[in-house]
């Protein structure tokens, strides 16, 4: 045999071993993103299933179809955990400690509750981490019901310091009259007309939504909905409607846009959306921090190359030209030429304006006048 054929042997089991290598990773990756979507259904379920018992012992005789509506489940994924559900309870597990339910399709009631009716007792520690949430969300537009949050605060309060609760003593803050409509439109499944000033482009414009959550996403509170217009999940901040109508119409969003475990699928990078790729100066590192930005690679001067999705030309050119030198574009194209095309026109301006301004210093006749 000779050299020749021994290396490509060589090469072509050293490119097998690499195939292999490479397709374990992908499929323990896969593991992994499998793993992390199964935890987030699971702690969506644990937290109804918690829920499920007070609920139907404030519903006794409740239909499935009724109870599935409003849980926002199916009436299938209901059954499921209703059989769930009666397997479960207090330590022991003997029959008097399992959650006792009569269920069918016509008619849910709880028969025994395990002891889930009784009230928490928290502990001081307890009690101050949920006043301190309680405070972080009560003044967040639409996230809660200001009156009963405020209320709450002041029973907690009264709680912790040992008084007796004589009701709340600030008043409480009124709701932007948006606001009230947004929540009112999600308690009434009604569709909503929204006139809605987005800051990524820049305008204002009225469109027809179906209300589907409030969400709150880095400190803002958004209404996630159904647009008619865009045919898709949007996400609306509550504090840049402008004016909210409640229509005489049921929402009906699509069934997959409804469900909580795809609420915040809307982060997740989206291919159909334009990608930009950025070289990022050392000293501005922080950018990354601020901005939803993919690290793709560091420079052996300390410069970072990233990538981040953007949805209009016009307001990734804006945001880039105000990073100045600090970030440079290195595409798309269209990118690349909408900055040039910015920066050079805010160049002239300037220079005509100072060219402007030195005329207007300089007396007229007197330019050529030196030192004598």
């Amino acid at each position: 045999m000779s050299d020749g054929d021994e290396g490509a042997r060589n090469n072509a089991g050293s490119r097998e071993r690499r195939g292999a290598q490479s397709a374990t990773a992908r499929a323990s990756d896969g593991r992994r993103s499998s793993a992390a979507a199964a935890g987030s259904r699971l702690s969506v379920r644990l937290a109804r299933l918690l829920n499920m018992v007070p609920y139907f012992q404030a519903n006794p005789g409740i239909s499935a179809a009724e109870a599935a509506s409003e849980l926002g489940v199916t009436t299938k994924q209901l059954m499921t955990d209703l059989n769930q559900l009666w397997m479960c309870g207090l330590p022991g597990y003997g029959p008097g400690d399992l959650i006792d339910l009569s269920f069918s399709e016509e008619s849910i009631e709880v028969t025994f509750s395990a002891g889930i009716d009784r009230p928490l007792r928290l502990t001081s520690l307890e009690a101050t981490a949920l006043l301190v949430a309680l405070r972080s969300i009560a003044d967040l537009p639409g996230m809660v019901d200001p009156s009963a949050a405020h209320s709450a605060i002041a029973k907690f309060e009264s709680a912790i310091a040992g008084r007796v609760f004589q009701g709340p003593v600030l008043p409480v803050p009124v709701q932007a009259p948006a606001v009230a409509t947004v929540r009112s439109a999600l308690e009434h499944e009604h569709a909503l007309h929204l006139v809605y000033y987005s800051a990524s482009r820049d305008v204002v414009s009225a469109r027809t939504v179906d209300p589907i959550r409030i969400m709150l996403v880095d400190n803002n509170s958004y209404l996630q909905a159904w647009c008619r217009r865009s045919e898709g999940v949007r996400l609306f901040r509550l504090d840049r409607i402008e004016e909210a109508t409640e229509l005489d119409e049921p929402a009906r969003p699509p069934l997959d846009a409804t469900d909580e475990t795809t609420a915040l699928d809307l982060f997740v990078d989206d291919p159909a959306v334009p990608l930009a790729r950025l070289l990022i100066h050392p000293d501005f590192a922080w950018v990354l921090e601020q901005y939803p930005m993919h690290r793709v690679t560091v420079h052996a001067d300390g410069g970072i190359e990233a990538t981040m999705r953007f949805a209009t030309l016009d307001w990734m050119a804006r945001l880039l030209l105000g990073f100045g030198a600090a970030v440079t574009v290195l595409g798309p194209p269209e990118l690349v030429t909408a900055v040039r095309d910015r920066s050079g026109a805010a160049l002239n301006a300037y220079s005509a304006l100072a060219q402007d301004d030195s005329q207007a210093l300089t007396p007229s006749g007197l330019e050529g006048v030196g030192p004598a």
